[in-house]
């Protein structure tokens, strides 16, 4: 007997609707759901913390734009994910999940997400026309930024201490990524 190869087409495809029933964390990438477990790591959730704060208080003057920690995030009817952090400029925003394609998204690495982040993720948020992508590595304390250009990402700068400018649309900031290592 002859062993039988697993192909793509004979995997459950699921949709938004099947996801929302779920209980736990969960992400589906395409169709795929991935398991949010275990919890990331205490140094992610404190870089994670440290993302948010600082994007806080930059943004504390702008109306349009909010900072998000991990919330739904529908791309398409069969794609939901939840970033580490998220800016979305636009005052509307509420309710249970995001439709709106936000302009800046900071990946906190953790083991069980690096392939997931630097392969899938990147090439979703590029579709998405996320303008800002950041990849922060807490094993490193490092971070990889890439900028949409011409629906394409081009790495804008990689680095372990310093600042780059942010052009969100309605405000611009200077971001201190030393300051989320901290």
């Amino acid at each position: 007997m002859s062993a039988v190869a697993l192909r793509l087409e004979d995997l459950p495809h699921y949709i938004y609707d099947d996801y929302a029933q779920w209980e736990g964390k969960w992400e589906i990438l395409e169709g795929i759901p991935y398991a949010m477990t275990p919890a990331p790591s205490i140094k992610h959730q404190d870089i994670s913390g440290n993302i948010f704060w600082q994007l806080k208080a930059l943004l504390e003057n702008c109306r349009k734009c909010k900072i998000l920690l991990p919330v739904d995030w529908q791309i398409t009817e069969d794609t939901v994910v939840q970033p580490d952090v998220l800016v979305v400029c636009d005052e509307n925003i509420g309710g249970v999940k995001l439709e709106k394609t936000p302009v800046l998204v900071f990946e906190v690495l953790s083991p069980s997400t690096t392939r997931k982040d630097r392969g899938i993720k990147y090439r979703l948020y590029e579709e998405a026309g996320v303008k800002y992508y950041c990849i922060v590595d807490p094993d490193t304390d490092g971070a990889e930024i890439y900028v949409l250009q011409k629906e394409k990402y081009r790495e804008a700068k990689e680095f372990d201490q310093g600042c780059i400018f942010f052009d969100l649309g309605p405000c611009q900031i200077q971001f201190d990524f030393k300051e989320i290592f901290k």
